[in-house]
């Protein structure tokens, strides 16, 4: 891993990109404090289950009511 400051990230990103690409990380530093990282970027292989998260989220009977006047004035104005 190297680090490197953000005048010379901007400078030279391109070769910097390339050693990224082949697996090295970068950390930018503004005076010498790391603020980013680049990774080599990775596609993400996990598989997604259906209903993970059911009950999760509730919604009541009465979700498709008018909404109360007061409120629906709110939203004309």
């Amino acid at each position: 891993m190297i680090q490197v400051n953000v005048h010379e990230a901007k400078t030279h990103f391109s070769r910097l990109l390339m050693r990224v690409s082949a697996g090295e990380q970068v950390v930018i530093a503004k005076a010498g404090k790391p603020v980013a990282r680049l990774l080599p970027w990775r596609e993400v292989t996990e598989d997604r289950i259906p209903g993970l998260d059911r009950g999760l989220l509730v919604i009541p009977e009465d979700f498709d009511e008018p909404l109360p006047s007061h409120i629906a004035k709110a939203f004309e104005s």
